[in-house]
């Protein structure tokens, strides 16, 4: 006897990413359900350095269609983020809309029964939970090193001369202070070559 793989015990029918799918698509193969909703945003939606704030409206833009293993969800998922620039390290905002596909596998079906545990979202209780789908997708769409603009300098530099000596279109690198006597008297860039 095959060991059960469903981890989700329930879905929150209070939850506003919760659906039910019980009377318009439930073993009803063919039929389509459109959802357009906003829901506030939960912890948890972002990286370290950016994601969507707490609370702010998260865009559903789904077709929920019925099919024979479950019900597939389709459609675009749209926010706006807040971060942190890695460059400068001033606050941003910026705009993702994100592709949606997912299926949820009705309890006993075939691809419930054969994926692992974690691979396959399922209807709990005749009801599927948007959450962790659009938290994945949102996710995978945010970068790890997050840019206030695309050609963002870096930092301001305490002293508006310190880079004069270096011709445009070079790198431009703080030197570290520790090393500043090194230089004035050997000439150099405070750096060690391998």
């Amino acid at each position: 006897m095959s060991e059960k793989k469903n981890p989700e015990s329930q879905v929150d029918a209070t939850s506003p990413w919760a659906v039910d799918v019980a009377r318009e698509l439930l073993r009803r193969p063919g039929q389509m359900k459109t959802l357009r909703r906003d829901v506030p945003a939960p912890e948890g939606f972002g990286l370290e350095m950016v994601g969507v704030p707490v609370g702010a409206p998260i865009h559903l833009d789904l077709r929920l269609e019925s099919v024979m293993e479950g019900v597939l969800a389709s459609g675009t998922v749209e926010a706006d983020v807040a971060g942190e620039c890695s460059r400068c390290l001033e606050p941003f905002t910026d705009h993702v809309d994100v592709d949606l596909t997912e299926l949820y596998a009705y309890p006993d079906s075939v691809t419930d029964e054969t994926a692992e545990e974690g691979e396959v979202s399922r209807i709990v209780d005749e009801r599927i939970d948007l959450e962790p789908a659009v938290r994945d997708a949102v996710l995978l769409e945010l970068p790890v090193t997050p840019l206030c603009r695309e050609d963002c300098p870096g930092p301001e530099s305490p002293d508006p001369e310190a880079w004069a000596f270096v011709p445009a279109g070079e790198a431009r690198e703080t030197i570290d202070p520790r090393w500043a006597a090194l230089q004035e008297k050997y000439g150099g860039t405070g750096r060690t070559e391998n």
